[in-house]
C-alpha cells in the first residue's frame, strides 16, 4: 500500500481501517524517523494530491512535533532537533511551499506545521530567518491563499510560543498583521486571517500598547473590523476588543468614550449570534475585572493602603445602556434549547451576575421595574427571564438591600415551583438554591421552612434539570441552616431543620434509586445527603444511622453486580455510584467518629472489595482510602485490627508516583492512620518512613506530594514521640535541605510552590519537636533548633507570608521553648527578631493572636 492510501485510510468512516491505517504510520515513524517526515511533507506539498490526502498528510506531521504532555513534548522536540540538516530543511521548504497552496485547507495544515516546527526551533535559536520569510509572503498581494495561510502561521506561532522569544520582531509582525485587517484590504479571507492572528499576538505587543500613537492605530483599526460586511471578521474583532480590555484595562478610558461603550453596544444587539455573543463577553469581562478591583480597593482601605490599581467604573457608568439590552436578551431563550449550548440569553444572566458583582447596589433599582412587570407575564420567556434577572442579582449587592426584596419574593418564587413551563421550573430552582446559599436569613423558619422545603421536594420528581437543582437548593439549605462543628453546643442539640430530615433524606435517598445520572441530577442527591449528614443534629442521628446502612446494603449489592457489567457506559456509572457511596460513608462516619464501630467490620470488608475490584481506577481507589483514613480517624485505637489486612493495598498507591492524586491520598492515610493508633504506630513506622524517603528521592513524583510527605513525617514523629529517634537526622536533614530552596520572585509558580513547601516543613518540624519535647530524647533536638529558628525568621521576613505561616512559625518558636524551659536554647530566643515578631502589632486572625500570645509566655520561661 502507498502512502497516498494508507493517509487516506486514516480518514475512513470504517473503525477497523481507520486504526490499521494510523497503527501503520506509527510503526512507519518509529523505524524510520527521518523518510517517514519526508514522505509526510512531500505529501503535503503535492498538488496533484487529493486535498484530503494532504490534509491528512499535514495533519500526521503536525501531530509528530506537537503533544499535550510535557514528558511526550519534550521527546518529539528532541527528535527533530537530532534529525540531519538536509531532512528538516526539506520539511521546512515543503511546508512552507504548501502554504500557497490552491486549497485553503492544504494552507491551513501547512501553517500549523511551519509553526509547530518555529515552536520547536526558534527556542533553540534555529531557524531565526522564519519570521522574515513570513513577513515577505504576507506582502506577496498576488497571491491571497499565501497570505491567508501566512497571517494564520504566524498567529498559531504567537499562540504557541513565549512572547519574549518573538519580542524583538513584534513591530514588524504587528505591522504585517494590522496591514492584513485594515478596512481597505480587498479580501475578507486575509481580514479574517489577519484579525485572528492579531488576537493571538496581543500578548507581546504590550510595548506598543504603552505608546499612544500605535495603540490608536491599533484600536481604530480593531473598531472598524467591528463594522466589517464579513461576520467571521466582525466576531474576530470583538474577540479581540475582550482580549485588549483583559491585558490593557488601564489604557481603555479614552476608547471606551469615544468608541467602545456605542459599538459592544449595538454588537449586543445584533440579529448575528456568534457577534452578540462576542459584545456580551466584552462586558463580562468588564466587570469581572471592576468587581476584582473593587475587591482590592475595599482590602487596602482595611489596611489604610491605596490600592495598586484603580477602577474606572465603566460598568456604573454604562448600567443605563447595557442593562435595557440584557434583560431584552433574557428573553430570547429557545423552547428546546440543549443546556449544554451557549447561547444569548444565558450569557446575558451570565454578565447581569457579573456586573451585580461590580456594581453593588446600583444594579437593583435598574432591575426591579423589569422583575414586577414580568414576574406574572404570560409568556412564559417573561416569566423565565424575571426570575433569572432576581437570581443574578443576589451576589453583589448588599444583603440588607436585598432582605426585603427576597420576603417579597419568597412566597412567589415557591409558588412558581408548580408552574406549568420546565424553562421556568428549572431558573426558579436555581434562584432558590441561590438565597438558599447566599441569604438564608431572610428565610424565617416559622413561615417559609415548610412550603419552600415542601416546594423542593416535590421538585425532585420532576426532569433531571429541575431536580439536580432543588438538590443543590436542599444542600445549600442544610449547610447554612444545619450545625458545624465548632458552632454554640445548644445547636447541636436540635435544628430548624430537624422536623424536616427525615423526610428530606429519604426523597433524595428515592431520587438516587435510578439506573441513569441524566445531568448529573443523581450524584447531586448523594451530595445533599451527605451535606444533610454532616450537618446534622444529635436528635437526627438515628436517620445518620440508618442512611448509612443503606449505602452499605447498595454497595454490597452494586459490588454482585461486578461480574455483569457490559462495556464502558455501565462501568462508568458503576465507578459513579461507588464514589457516591464513599462520599455518604466518609460523611457518616465524621458524624458519628466512634459510635461507627459496631459497623466498621462491615465498611473494611466492603471498602477492600473495592479496592480489589478498582483495579487501576485511581479515583475509586483515592475515594476507598479516604473512607479507611476517616475510619481511621473515628476509631482511633480500634483502628488497629484492620492494619494488617489494608497495608498491601496501600504501598502499590504509594509507589503510583505517575499518578499525583493518588499518591497524595495514599500519603494523608499514612498520617490518619499515624494519628488514629499513635504510639501504637511505631511497628508499622519503619515501613512507613521507608517507603516516604524513597517517594522523595523519585524523579516521577509530582513536587506537591512531596509537600504532603514533609508533613507526614511530623504526623509520624506526633504519633510515635522517642521512637522516631532512628529516624530523626535523616528527616531534619531533608527538611533543612528543603527549606533551603529560595524562589525566583519573577517565578510566580515557584513563589507558590516555596510557601507551601515552607509550611509542609513547618507542619513536620512542628510535629518532630512536639512528639520529643516532654520525652528523655527531647536533647536530640539541640543541634537542629538553629536551622529550624532560621527557617522560621526567613518565613516571617517574607512579605507575602499567609496567615497560616505565620501561626506555624510562632507555634514553633511557642515548642521549642516548651521543650527546652532550663535555657537550654536561651541564647537563641534572645534573639532580637524573636521578640520582635512576638510582639508584632499587625493584623491577625483570633486564633494567631492566642498562639502569640502562649509562644511569648513560653518564651519568657525558657529565657528567665
Amino acid at each position: 500500500m502507498n502512502a497516498s492510501e494508507l493517509l487516506a485510510n486514516t480518514l475512513s468512516p470504517d473503525a477497523h481501517t481507520r486504526q490499521d491505517a494510523t497503527q501503520k504510520l506509527e510503526n512507519a515513524s518509529r523505524e524510520n524517523y527521518p523518510a517517514y517526515m519526508l514522505m509526510l511533507s512531500s505529501e503535503v506539498v503535492n498538488e496533484n494530491s487529493p486535498p484530503h490526502v494532504r490534509n491528512a498528510a499535514g495533519l500526521a506531521l503536525k501531530n509528530s512535533l506537537t503533544a499535550r504532555e510535557n514528558a511526550r513534548q519534550m521527546e518529539y522536540t528532541g527528535r527533530w532537533l537530532a534529525l540531519d540538516n538536509d531532512t528538516r530543511s526539506k520539511v521546512k521548504q515543503d511546508a512552507l511551499l504548501a502554504l500557497g497552496s490552491s486549497s485553503k485547507n492544504v494552507g491551513t495544515v501547512a501553517a500549523q506545521i511551519v509553526s509547530a516546527i518555529g515552536t520547536v526551533e526558534l527556542p533553540q535559536g534555529q531557524w531565526m530567518e522564519l519570521i522574515e520569510l513570513l513577513l515577505g509572503f504576507v506582502n506577496n498581494s498576488a497571491n491571497t491563499n499565501l497570505r491567508v495561510a501566512t497571517l494564520q502561521a504566524i498567529g498559531f506561532l504567537c499562540e504557541s510560543i513565549k512572547p519574549d522569544i518573538l519580542s524583538m520582531r513584534s513591530n514588524e509582525i504587528l505591522t504585517a498583521v494590522i496591514h492584513g485587517a485594515r478596512k481597505e484590504e480587498p479580501s475578507t479571507d486575509v481580514q479574517h486571517a489577519a484579525v485572528t492572528a492579531l488576537l493571538n499576538s496581543l500578548e507581546f505587543v504590550r510595548e506598543n500598547f504603552e505608546r499612544e500613537g500605535e495603540r490608536n492605530y491599533i484600536m481604530q483599526v480593531v473598531c472598524e473590523a467591528t463594522q466589517n460586511p464579513s461576520s467571521s471578521v466582525q466576531v474576530g474583532a470583538f474577540e479581540c476588543l475582550v482580549r485588549i480590555m483583559t491585558l490593557y484595562y488601564d489604557k481603555m478610558s479614552f476608547y471606551m468614550e469615544r468608541a467602545l461603550f456605542g459599538l459592544t453596544v449595538m454588537g449586543m444587539k445584533h440579529s448575528e449570534e456568534q457577534i452578540a455573543l462576542q459584545a456580551i463577553e466584552f462586558w463580562s469581562t468588564v466587570c469581572e475585572i471592576e468587581a476584582e478591583l473593587a475587591w482590592e480597593a475595599s482590602e487596602a482601605q482595611e489596611y489604610g493602603e491605596v490600592p495598586e490599581n484603580e477602577s474606572k467604573f465603566f460598568a456604573k457608568i454604562a448600567l443605563p445602556e447595557i442593562v435595557p439590552v440584557l434583560l431584552q436578551l433574557l428573553t430570547r431563550q429557545e423552547e428546546d434549547a440543549d443546556e449544554d449550548e451557549w447561547n444569548v440569553s444565558m450569557a446575558a444572566g451570565t454578565c447581569l451576575g457579573l456586573l451585580a458583582q461590580a456594581v453593588g447596589d446600583t444594579i437593583v433599582p435598574a432591575v426591579i421595574p423589569f422583575i414586577e412587570a414580568n414576574i406574572r407575564a404570560q409568556d412564559w420567556r417573561h416569566r423565565e427571564a424575571a426570575v433569572m434577572t432576581f437570581g443574578s442579582i443576589l451576589e453583589g449587592p448588599d444583603p440588607t438591600v436585598l432582605t426585603p426584596l427576597v420576603n417579597q419574593a419568597l412566597p412567589i418564587l415557591i409558588d412558581m415551583m408548580n408552574d406549568a413551563n420546565i424553562h421556568v421550573k428549572d431558573t426558579n430552582a436555581w434562584t432558590l438554591g441561590k438565597i438558599c446559599d447566599l441569604l438564608v436569613n431572610t428565610i424565617k423558619p416559622d413561615v417559609h421552612l415548610h412550603p419552600l422545603i415542601s416546594a423542593l421536594v416535590n421538585g425532585l420528581q420532576d426532569s433531571p434539570r429541575i431536580v439536580a437543582n432543588c438538590c443543590w437548593a436542599l444542600m445549600n439549605l442544610a449547610d447554612q441552616l444545619g450545625y458545624s462543628e465548632g458552632e454554640d453546643p445548644q445547636s447541636a442539640a436540635t435544628g430548624p431543620l430537624s422536623p424536616y430530615f427525615e423526610g428530606i433524606i429519604q426523597a433524595l435517598l428515592r431520587v438516587t434509586e435510578t439506573a441513569t445520572n441524566e445531568g448529573n441530577y443523581r450524584t447531586a442527591a448523594y451530595e445533599a445527603v451527605t451535606s444533610f449528614v454532616t450537618h446534622s443534629t444529635a436528635d437526627t442521628i438515628s436517620v445518620v444511622q440508618n442512611t448509612a446502612v443503606a449505602m452499605l446494603h447498595r454497595m454490597e449489592q452494586l459490588l454482585a453486580m461486578q461480574n455483569q457489567i457490559l462495556g464502558i457506559d455501565d462501568r462508568n456509572n458503576w465507578n459513579d455510584l461507588q464514589s457516591n457511596f464513599c462520599s455518604v460513608i466518609i460523611s457518616v462516619v465524621r458524624k458519628l467518629g466512634d459510635g461507627i464501630q459496631p459497623l466498621a467490620d462491615r465498611i473494611m470488608t466492603l471498602v477492600l472489595q473495592l479496592i480489589q475490584v478498582a483495579g487501576k481506577t485511581s479515583t475509586l481507589l483515592e475515594d476507598a482510602f479516604l473512607v479507611v483514613g476517616s475510619l481511621a480517624s473515628a476509631l482511633e485505637q480500634h483502628f488497629q485490627p484492620y492494619i494488617q489486612a489494608f497495608l498491601p493495598f496501600l504501598y502499590p498507591a504509594l509507589k503510583a508516583h505517575e499518578d499525583t492524586q493518588l499518591c497524595t491520598v495514599a500519603v494523608g492515610v499514612i498520617g490518619d492512620i499515624s494519628r488514629a493508633l499513635s504510639e501504637q504506630s511505631a511497628q508499622y513506622s519503619n515501613a512507613f518512613m521507608s517507603v516516604l524517603l524513597e517517594n522523595l528521592q523519585s524523579d516521577v513524583l509530582n513536587r506537591n506530594v512531596k509537600i504532603s510527605i514533609l508533613s507526614c513525617f511530623g504526623d509520624i514523629a506526633l504519633a510515635i514521640g522517642s521512637a522516631f529517634e532512628p529516624y530523626l537526622n535523616t528527616t531534619m536533614g531533608v527538611l533543612r535541605q528543603a527549606g533551603a530552596v529560595q524562589p525566583n520572585p519573577l517565578d510566580i509558580d515557584l513563589v507558590e510552590y516555596v510557601a507551601l513547601l515552607r509550611e509542609g516543613i513547618l507542619e513536620a518540624y512542628t510535629g518532630i519537636v512536639t512528639g520529643l519535647k516532654n520525652t528523655e530524647k527531647s536533647t536530640l533536638l539541640l543541634p537542629h533548633v538553629q536551622s529550624i529558628l532560621e527557617l522560621i525568621q526567613r518565613c516571617l521576613a517574607d512579605s507575602d507570608k499567609t496567615d497560616t505561616t505565620i501561626k506555624l512559625c510562632l507555634g514553633l518558636i511557642g515548642d521549642l521553648a516548651d521543650a527546652f524551659q532550663d535555657g537550654q536554647i536561651k541564647q537563641f530566643l534572645l534573639a532580637e527578631w524573636v521578640a520582635s515578631e512576638l510582639r508584632s502589632k499587625g493584623r491577625v486572625p483570633l486564633e494567631t493572636k492566642k498562639t502569640m500570645r502562649w509562644a511569648r509566655e513560653m518564651v519568657k520561661r525558657a529565657t528567665a
